[in-house]
Protein backbone atom coordinates (compact mmCIF):
# COMPACT_ATOMS: atom_id res chain seq x y z
CA UNK A 1 0.00 0.00 0.00
CA UNK A 2 1.45 3.42 -1.18
CA UNK A 3 1.27 6.37 1.34
CA UNK A 4 2.25 10.01 1.39
CA UNK A 5 4.77 9.78 4.13
CA UNK A 6 9.01 11.05 3.23
CA UNK A 7 10.86 8.86 0.89
CA UNK A 8 13.50 6.31 2.57
CA UNK A 9 16.48 8.79 3.57
CA UNK A 10 18.18 5.07 4.60
CA UNK A 11 21.65 3.97 3.06
CA UNK A 12 23.07 0.96 2.46
CA UNK A 13 25.56 -1.09 4.67
CA UNK A 14 28.06 -3.09 3.64
CA UNK A 15 27.45 -6.48 3.86
CA UNK A 16 28.51 -8.59 7.29
CA UNK A 17 29.67 -11.85 7.48
CA UNK A 18 28.03 -14.18 11.11
CA UNK A 19 30.81 -14.18 13.59
CA UNK A 20 30.83 -13.98 17.06
CA UNK A 21 30.05 -10.33 17.75
CA UNK A 22 31.19 -8.30 20.27
CA UNK A 23 28.40 -6.37 22.47
CA UNK A 24 29.92 -3.16 20.50
CA UNK A 25 29.34 -4.59 17.52
CA UNK A 26 26.29 -6.02 17.85
CA UNK A 27 25.06 -2.84 19.31
CA UNK A 28 26.16 -0.60 16.29
CA UNK A 29 24.58 -3.08 13.58
CA UNK A 30 21.41 -2.92 15.91
CA UNK A 31 20.93 0.83 16.12
CA UNK A 32 22.87 1.20 12.28
CA UNK A 33 19.00 -0.74 11.05
CA UNK A 34 17.06 1.18 14.14
CA UNK A 35 17.75 4.13 11.85
CA UNK A 36 17.40 2.41 8.70
CA UNK A 37 13.68 1.85 10.00
CA UNK A 38 13.22 4.86 11.53
CA UNK A 39 13.66 6.92 8.05
CA UNK A 40 11.48 4.28 6.35
CA UNK A 41 7.87 5.39 6.95
CA UNK A 42 5.60 1.82 7.98
CA UNK A 43 2.87 3.03 9.38
CA UNK A 44 -0.11 -0.23 10.08
CA UNK A 45 -0.71 -1.90 6.79
CA UNK A 46 1.99 0.41 5.00
CA UNK A 47 5.55 -1.77 6.03
CA UNK A 48 6.45 -3.41 3.17
CA UNK A 49 9.49 -1.08 2.89
CA UNK A 50 10.67 -1.83 6.39
CA UNK A 51 10.11 -6.00 5.74
CA UNK A 52 12.76 -5.18 2.96
CA UNK A 53 15.34 -3.55 5.23
CA UNK A 54 14.73 -6.30 7.35
CA UNK A 55 14.98 -9.17 4.59
CA UNK A 56 18.35 -7.40 3.84
CA UNK A 57 19.91 -7.57 6.88
CA UNK A 58 19.01 -11.32 7.42
CA UNK A 59 20.62 -11.74 3.72
CA UNK A 60 23.52 -10.01 4.21
CA UNK A 61 24.28 -12.11 7.14
CA UNK A 62 23.77 -15.71 5.38
CA UNK A 63 20.64 -15.83 7.31
CA UNK A 64 17.98 -17.95 5.51
CA UNK A 65 14.72 -16.10 6.16
CA UNK A 66 10.39 -16.14 4.70
CA UNK A 67 8.04 -13.75 4.51
CA UNK A 68 4.61 -13.73 4.33
CA UNK A 69 3.25 -10.04 3.86
CA UNK A 70 4.77 -7.63 5.71
CA UNK A 71 5.96 -10.28 7.83
CA UNK A 72 9.37 -11.81 8.07
CA UNK A 73 10.78 -14.74 9.70
CA UNK A 74 13.59 -17.40 10.35
CA UNK A 75 15.20 -19.70 12.49
CA UNK A 76 18.47 -20.59 13.84
CA UNK A 77 20.59 -22.40 11.73
CA UNK A 78 20.68 -25.92 13.73
CA UNK A 79 16.93 -25.94 13.95
CA UNK A 80 15.70 -29.54 15.39
CA UNK A 81 12.05 -30.16 15.63
CA UNK A 82 12.62 -32.97 18.23
CA UNK A 83 13.18 -29.80 20.60
CA UNK A 84 10.80 -26.75 22.28
CA UNK A 85 10.93 -24.09 20.30
CA UNK A 86 11.17 -20.59 21.53
CA UNK A 87 9.65 -17.44 19.79
CA UNK A 88 11.28 -14.00 19.52
CA UNK A 89 8.43 -11.42 18.05
CA UNK A 90 8.69 -7.64 18.12
CA UNK A 91 6.87 -5.68 15.23
CA UNK A 92 7.64 -2.94 12.51
CA UNK A 93 4.56 -0.64 11.97
CA UNK A 94 3.67 1.98 13.81
CA UNK A 95 1.56 4.37 14.71
CA UNK A 96 1.06 7.62 12.56
CA UNK A 97 2.73 10.74 13.94
CA UNK A 98 0.55 13.00 16.03
CA UNK A 99 0.90 16.92 15.16
CA UNK A 100 2.74 17.45 18.28
CA UNK A 101 6.31 16.35 16.67
CA UNK A 102 8.59 19.41 16.36
CA UNK A 103 10.97 17.19 14.87
CA UNK A 104 10.85 15.45 11.54
CA UNK A 105 9.55 11.96 12.92
CA UNK A 106 10.86 9.82 9.95
CA UNK A 107 14.51 11.82 10.79
CA UNK A 108 16.86 9.99 13.19
CA UNK A 109 17.95 12.04 14.99
CA UNK A 110 21.00 11.50 17.79
CA UNK A 111 21.15 14.09 20.63
CA UNK A 112 22.01 13.34 23.85
CA UNK A 113 22.51 9.92 23.91
CA UNK A 114 18.83 9.66 22.50
CA UNK A 115 18.03 8.21 19.15
CA UNK A 116 14.82 10.50 18.48
CA UNK A 117 12.49 8.97 15.63
CA UNK A 118 9.12 7.52 14.97
CA UNK A 119 9.06 4.01 16.27
CA UNK A 120 12.28 4.45 17.59
CA UNK A 121 10.69 3.50 21.51
CA UNK A 122 7.72 1.19 20.09
CA UNK A 123 8.77 -0.77 19.21
CA UNK A 124 12.30 -0.55 17.22
CA UNK A 125 14.48 -0.50 19.94
CA UNK A 126 12.77 -3.82 21.18
CA UNK A 127 12.67 -5.22 17.43
CA UNK A 128 16.49 -4.32 16.70
CA UNK A 129 17.47 -5.68 20.06
CA UNK A 130 16.00 -9.16 19.63
CA UNK A 131 17.01 -9.25 16.18
CA UNK A 132 20.70 -8.84 17.20
CA UNK A 133 20.10 -11.47 20.24
CA UNK A 134 18.47 -14.12 17.74
CA UNK A 135 21.81 -13.11 15.33
CA UNK A 136 24.31 -14.29 18.45
CA UNK A 137 22.76 -17.52 19.02
CA UNK A 138 21.97 -18.24 15.05
CA UNK A 139 24.80 -20.38 14.59
CA UNK A 140 25.52 -21.94 17.95
CA UNK A 141 25.17 -25.44 17.87
CA UNK A 142 23.49 -27.73 20.56
CA UNK A 143 21.17 -25.27 21.61
CA UNK A 144 18.20 -26.68 24.59
CA UNK A 145 16.10 -24.70 22.11
CA UNK A 146 15.46 -23.25 18.75
CA UNK A 147 15.02 -19.92 18.12
CA UNK A 148 12.28 -18.65 15.93
CA UNK A 149 12.89 -14.42 15.17
CA UNK A 150 9.60 -12.99 13.51
CA UNK A 151 9.85 -9.58 13.04
CA UNK A 152 5.82 -8.86 12.29
CA UNK A 153 3.45 -6.15 11.34
CA UNK A 154 -0.23 -5.09 12.18
CA UNK A 155 0.38 -4.96 16.05
CA UNK A 156 -0.57 -1.25 16.58
CA UNK A 157 -4.01 -1.80 14.93
CA UNK A 158 -4.37 -5.37 15.87
CA UNK A 159 -4.21 -6.72 12.52
CA UNK A 160 -5.20 -10.25 10.83
CA UNK A 161 -1.70 -9.56 8.68
CA UNK A 162 0.40 -9.49 11.23
CA UNK A 163 1.62 -12.20 13.71
CA UNK A 164 -1.71 -13.72 13.79
CA UNK A 165 -0.75 -14.31 9.56
CA UNK A 166 2.42 -16.01 10.35
CA UNK A 167 1.55 -18.24 13.61
CA UNK A 168 0.12 -21.27 11.51
CA UNK A 169 3.11 -21.36 9.11
CA UNK A 170 5.75 -20.93 12.71
CA UNK A 171 6.75 -24.39 14.05
CA UNK A 172 4.57 -25.13 17.45
CA UNK A 173 5.73 -22.72 19.70
CA UNK A 174 6.49 -23.50 23.63
CA UNK A 175 6.88 -20.33 24.97
CA UNK A 176 7.36 -16.43 23.68
CA UNK A 177 9.56 -13.58 24.77
CA UNK A 178 7.46 -10.01 23.13
CA UNK A 179 9.70 -7.11 22.74
CA UNK A 180 7.86 -4.31 24.00
CA UNK A 181 9.63 -1.50 26.40
CA UNK A 182 9.70 -2.25 29.45
CA UNK A 183 13.00 -0.94 30.54
CA UNK A 184 13.74 -4.32 30.45
CA UNK A 185 12.15 -5.34 33.17
CA UNK A 186 9.49 -8.76 33.19
CA UNK A 187 5.91 -8.41 32.25
CA UNK A 188 4.45 -11.72 33.10
CA UNK A 189 0.83 -10.58 32.53
CA UNK A 190 -0.73 -8.69 30.03
CA UNK A 191 -4.41 -8.07 30.38
CA UNK A 192 -6.27 -8.99 27.14
CA UNK A 193 -9.27 -6.60 25.47
CA UNK A 194 -12.53 -6.85 24.83
CA UNK A 195 -14.64 -4.17 23.28
CA UNK A 196 -18.69 -4.32 23.25
CA UNK A 197 -20.86 -2.41 21.53
CA UNK A 198 -24.15 -2.45 23.88
CA UNK A 199 -27.99 -1.56 22.25
CA UNK A 200 -30.27 -0.72 24.56
CA UNK A 201 -34.37 -0.49 23.18
CA UNK A 202 -37.43 1.36 24.44
CA UNK A 203 -40.00 2.97 22.26
CA UNK A 204 -40.27 6.33 21.17
CA UNK A 205 -43.00 9.21 21.81
CA UNK A 206 -43.52 13.00 22.43
CA UNK A 207 -41.74 14.06 25.87
CA UNK A 208 -44.22 16.59 26.12
CA UNK A 209 -46.58 13.64 26.97
CA UNK A 210 -46.97 10.59 29.71
CA UNK A 211 -45.80 8.08 26.37
CA UNK A 212 -43.06 6.25 24.84
CA UNK A 213 -40.22 4.22 26.92
CA UNK A 214 -36.85 6.45 27.02
CA UNK A 215 -34.14 3.87 25.87
CA UNK A 216 -31.55 6.34 27.49
CA UNK A 217 -32.92 5.01 30.94
CA UNK A 218 -32.53 1.24 30.33
CA UNK A 219 -28.86 2.36 29.27
CA UNK A 220 -28.63 4.05 32.75
CA UNK A 221 -29.47 0.57 34.32
CA UNK A 222 -27.15 -1.22 32.76
CA UNK A 223 -24.38 1.19 32.85
CA UNK A 224 -24.78 1.19 36.75
CA UNK A 225 -24.63 -2.54 36.81
CA UNK A 226 -21.64 -2.76 34.73
CA UNK A 227 -19.96 -0.27 37.25
CA UNK A 228 -21.01 -2.24 40.14
CA UNK A 229 -17.66 -4.32 40.21
CA UNK A 230 -19.75 -7.52 38.40
CA UNK A 231 -16.23 -10.19 38.23
CA UNK A 232 -14.97 -9.93 41.93
CA UNK A 233 -12.09 -12.68 41.11
CA UNK A 234 -9.03 -10.19 41.43
CA UNK A 235 -5.52 -11.38 39.39
CA UNK A 236 -2.22 -11.49 41.87
CA UNK A 237 -0.48 -9.80 39.15
CA UNK A 238 -3.37 -7.81 36.89
CA UNK A 239 -5.99 -6.51 39.88
CA UNK A 240 -9.37 -6.42 38.87
CA UNK A 241 -11.09 -6.80 35.60
CA UNK A 242 -11.66 -3.01 34.34
CA UNK A 243 -14.80 -2.08 32.51
CA UNK A 244 -15.11 1.76 31.09
CA UNK A 245 -18.18 3.37 29.09
CA UNK A 246 -16.00 4.57 26.62
CA UNK A 247 -19.05 5.96 24.23
CA UNK A 248 -22.59 6.65 24.46
CA UNK A 249 -25.15 8.08 21.76
CA UNK A 250 -28.73 9.10 21.66
CA UNK A 251 -31.65 10.75 20.82
CA UNK A 252 -32.12 12.74 17.52
CA UNK A 253 -33.77 15.84 19.08
CA UNK A 254 -35.03 17.52 22.21
CA UNK A 255 -38.95 16.60 22.55
CA UNK A 256 -38.70 13.08 20.88
CA UNK A 257 -37.91 10.51 23.86
CA UNK A 258 -35.49 7.71 21.98
CA UNK A 259 -36.31 4.48 21.40
CA UNK A 260 -32.43 3.45 20.92
CA UNK A 261 -29.39 4.36 22.64
CA UNK A 262 -26.36 2.70 21.85
CA UNK A 263 -22.62 2.40 24.05
CA UNK A 264 -19.57 1.22 23.67
CA UNK A 265 -17.79 -0.83 26.65
CA UNK A 266 -13.64 -1.31 27.09
CA UNK A 267 -12.95 -4.36 28.73
CA UNK A 268 -9.70 -4.61 30.48
CA UNK A 269 -9.64 -8.81 30.97
CA UNK A 270 -7.40 -10.90 33.40
CA UNK A 271 -6.46 -14.30 33.38
CA UNK A 272 -9.09 -14.98 36.12
CA UNK A 273 -12.07 -14.94 33.61
CA UNK A 274 -12.21 -15.93 29.99
CA UNK A 275 -13.41 -13.37 27.11
CA UNK A 276 -16.17 -15.81 26.92
CA UNK A 277 -17.15 -16.04 30.27
CA UNK A 278 -17.56 -12.34 30.62
CA UNK A 279 -19.59 -11.89 27.86
CA UNK A 280 -21.77 -14.72 29.04
CA UNK A 281 -21.79 -12.65 32.57
CA UNK A 282 -23.14 -9.44 31.03
CA UNK A 283 -25.77 -10.87 28.75
CA UNK A 284 -27.47 -12.61 31.80
CA UNK A 285 -27.33 -9.38 33.93
CA UNK A 286 -28.23 -6.45 31.52
CA UNK A 287 -31.02 -5.66 29.32
CA UNK A 288 -29.11 -4.20 26.30
CA UNK A 289 -27.90 -6.52 23.54
CA UNK A 290 -24.08 -6.88 23.81
CA UNK A 291 -21.71 -7.35 20.89
CA UNK A 292 -18.23 -7.91 20.70
CA UNK A 293 -16.46 -6.58 18.17
CA UNK A 294 -13.58 -9.63 18.41
CA UNK A 295 -12.40 -12.35 21.20
CA UNK A 296 -9.06 -12.70 19.73
CA UNK A 297 -7.00 -10.31 22.37
CA UNK A 298 -6.99 -12.65 25.16
CA UNK A 299 -5.08 -11.92 28.46
CA UNK A 300 -1.79 -13.42 28.72
CA UNK A 301 0.64 -14.71 31.48
CA UNK A 302 3.59 -16.96 32.27
CA UNK A 303 4.25 -18.53 35.41
CA UNK A 304 6.58 -16.95 38.02
CA UNK A 305 8.88 -20.00 38.09
CA UNK A 306 9.41 -20.18 34.66
CA UNK A 307 12.82 -20.54 33.48
CA UNK A 308 13.00 -17.82 31.68
CA UNK A 309 11.21 -15.15 34.27
CA UNK A 310 13.88 -17.03 36.58
CA UNK A 311 16.48 -16.05 34.50
CA UNK A 312 15.46 -12.24 34.42
CA UNK A 313 14.74 -12.19 38.38
CA UNK A 314 18.59 -13.18 38.77
CA UNK A 315 19.95 -10.41 36.87
CA UNK A 316 17.77 -8.06 39.51
CA UNK A 317 14.97 -7.85 36.92
CA UNK A 318 11.14 -6.84 38.10
CA UNK A 319 8.25 -8.43 37.62
CA UNK A 320 4.40 -6.50 37.12
CA UNK A 321 1.68 -7.20 35.07
CA UNK A 322 0.94 -4.94 32.52
CA UNK A 323 -2.40 -3.11 31.30
CA UNK A 324 -1.55 -2.38 27.22
CA UNK A 325 -2.27 -5.03 24.78
CA UNK A 326 0.23 -6.10 22.44
CA UNK A 327 0.97 -9.07 20.15
CA UNK A 328 1.02 -11.54 23.46
CA UNK A 329 -2.76 -11.76 23.33
CA UNK A 330 -2.71 -13.95 20.09
CA UNK A 331 -0.41 -16.50 21.26
CA UNK A 332 -1.52 -19.98 22.80
CA UNK A 333 1.83 -20.14 24.71
CA UNK A 334 3.32 -18.67 28.05
CA UNK A 335 4.60 -15.24 27.15
CA UNK A 336 7.00 -12.46 28.52
CA UNK A 337 6.91 -9.30 27.44
CA UNK A 338 9.89 -7.57 27.95
CA UNK A 339 12.31 -4.95 25.75
CA UNK A 340 14.11 -1.97 26.26
CA UNK A 341 12.89 1.56 26.32
CA UNK A 342 10.39 3.07 28.29
CA UNK A 343 6.20 2.57 27.24
CA UNK A 344 5.32 6.26 28.52
CA UNK A 345 7.22 7.36 25.57
CA UNK A 346 5.08 5.48 23.28
CA UNK A 347 2.85 7.02 20.68
CA UNK A 348 4.06 10.37 22.09
CA UNK A 349 5.98 13.17 20.00
CA UNK A 350 9.40 13.58 19.45
CA UNK A 351 9.82 9.80 20.11
CA UNK A 352 13.12 8.81 21.46
CA UNK A 353 15.48 5.84 22.78
CA UNK A 354 18.29 5.98 24.20
CA UNK A 355 21.08 4.63 22.78
CA UNK A 356 22.31 2.67 25.69
CA UNK A 357 19.19 1.08 26.48
CA UNK A 358 19.69 -0.67 23.24
CA UNK A 359 22.85 -1.88 24.27
CA UNK A 360 21.42 -2.90 27.91
CA UNK A 361 18.40 -4.64 25.92
CA UNK A 362 20.77 -6.73 23.55
CA UNK A 363 23.07 -7.61 26.83
CA UNK A 364 20.22 -8.58 29.01
CA UNK A 365 18.51 -10.93 26.29
CA UNK A 366 21.57 -12.81 25.66
CA UNK A 367 22.40 -13.33 29.36
CA UNK A 368 18.78 -14.11 29.95
CA UNK A 369 18.74 -16.68 27.09
CA UNK A 370 22.22 -18.10 27.97
CA UNK A 371 20.64 -19.19 31.35
CA UNK A 372 18.40 -21.50 29.45
CA UNK A 373 19.61 -22.28 26.13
Amino acid sequence: MKNNAPKDRSVDTKPTTLTAYSLETQTEAAIDLLKRLIATPSLSREEDRTAALIEQFFRQRSIPYKRTKNNVWTHNRFFDPAKPTLLLNSHHDTVKPNASWTLDPFQPIEREGKLYGLGSNDAGGCLVSLIATFCHFYDKKDLAYNLVMAATAEEEISGREGLEMILPELPPIDFAIVGEPTQMHLAIAEKGLLVLDCTAKGKSGHAARDEGDNAIYYAIKDIAWLTSNPFPKVSPTLGPVKLSVTIINAGSQHNVVPDTCTFTVDVRATEQYTLEEIIETIRKNIRSTVQPRSIRLKPSSIPLDHPIVQAGIALKRETYGSPTTSDQALLDCPSLKCGPGHSERSHTADEFIYLREIEEGIELYIRMLEQIL
